[in-house]
């Protein structure tokens, strides 16, 4: 094995371990939203498209082609068939036109603008017979060849005035950047996995080669703050392939596989919120039936110091299940989970947890929960003390902004 001398190892050590802790200082802030939105609170309603590369930076070449004009093409096809085809979704592009935009710009666009998601296009590169399609999400890199794909998608920066300035110090070049991707896991991973897996199963619908779905420290996606991807459409650096990604007809196929994937997306997610208007009844356990025989004094619904202030306050709550008999509110009761509540609808008794102020601290609420047990718990809304549709819940958080 190859050893470098002690002298340069240790200033490579403490290098890395500067470079470490810049980073985490860089991350404090934008990750202080980040970790509170897991999923798009609202529906799937703003889409924001990243055509790769541009201008002075010409990405990947193949024998004849740019990767940012494939980039562009595919990026445009894919943003026209949602706009003609998913009225009320609104499309952002990073540019439309041959122009070089900054890595940390493109994520800016999407942060400032609250995309519900955001897709990058790219085309690859590699050695011979590479072929293929392949979709990244944020994280850390399992292979070289995924370092590989990174650290050549992120040597963009280079090509930027004050990329020492703007990403403080980072090298896509150098493996030790990278380490700070193996702390960080965004909240966002469920469904940017959803929606990768969901684009390589219509790229295998086109005839395409499926390479799966990869994790890398892609920076455009480590600065978003919504479910992201990044697609490597195919190889430039094989024949067959420049030719299929420089093709019109083609560039359409993949658009389209891309469109038909963002839609279902768009129906699954949207179709959880419409869920949460539902009201699930748990079977009753002998354990449960037992509850009824004796008699259940439960605190309020509301049951905090300043009441009367809680009750005109818009809150959201994580239902846990219905049941038919009331149960007391001991957390071994609740898979320990503690502060739970009970409302009365009719003759079923509703369980919730948790206080929210706003969906995205309740999405998030609803997470943790679900992973407790409570596979079927979704978000519900309060106003002055009673409980209300989603829809109206909706209005009131618009009306407030």
């Amino acid at each position: 094995m190859f050893r470098r001398p002690h002298n340069i190892l240790t200033t490579k050590s403490e290098s890395a371990k500067r470079l470490l802790l810049s980073f985490l200082v860089l991350s404090i802030l934008p990750m202080a939203s980040f970790n509170t939105k897991t999923a798009p609170a609202f529906g799937v309603k703003r889409v924001v498209i990243d055509a790769g590369h541009g201008g002075k930076d010409s990405g990947c070449l193949g024998a004849s082609s740019k990767e940012k004009d494939v980039c562009l093409a595919i990026a445009l096809k894919l943003g026209k068939f949602i706009e003609e085809n998913l009225k009320g979704v609104e499309v952002i592009y990073t540019r439309k036109t041959d122009v070089f935009i900054e890595l940390h710009e493109r994520a800016n666009i999407a942060n400032k603008n609250k995309a519900d998601l955001f897709v990058c296009i790219h085309a690859n590169s590699g050695p011979k017979g590479s072929r293929g399609a392949e979709t990244y999400i944020m994280g850390l890199h399992k292979s070289d060849a995924n370092l590989a794909v990174a650290k050549r998608e992120n040597a963009s920066i280079l090509m930027e005035d004050n990329y020492k300035t703007n990403y403080e110090g980072f090298d896509p070049n150098s493996d030790e950047s990278y380490i700070i991707f193996n702390l960080m896991q965004s909240a966002y991973q469920e469904h940017s996995t959803k929606i990768a897996q969901k684009i390589q199963n219509h790229f295998k619908t086109i005839g395409r080669r499926n390479r799966g779905v990869k994790q890398a420290g892609f920076l455009v996606l480590y600065r978003t703050t919504m479910p992201s991807v990044l697609i490597e459409t195919g190889f430039l650096t094989d024949k067959e392939e420049e030719k299929f990604l420089n093709d019109s007809a083609s560039q359409s196929k993949i658009s389209s596989a891309i469109f038909e994937a963002f839609k279902e997306y768009k129906q699954e997610i949207e179709k959880n919120l419409e869920g949460m208007e539902e009201i699930p009844v748990k079977k009753e356990t002998v354990k449960e039936k037992k509850q009824e025989e004796k008699e259940v004094q439960n605190p309020p619904l509301y049951d905090y110091n300043d009441d009367t202030k809680v009750k005109k306050q818009l809150a959201f709550k994580v239902q846990l299940f219905s049941a038919s008999t009331q149960m007391e509110l001991k957390p071994e009761n609740f898979k320990g989970l503690e502060s739970v509540r009970e409302y009365k609808d009719g003759s079923i008794y509703k369980y919730v947890a948790g206080n929210a102020k706003n969906m995205e601290e309740a999405t998030q609420l609803q997470s943790e929960i679900r992973e407790k047990g409570y596979k079927d718990a979704f978000v519900v809304a309060f106003y002055k003390g009673k409980r209300i549709p989603m829809s109206k819940a909706m209005k009131l958080m618009h009306a407030e902004k």
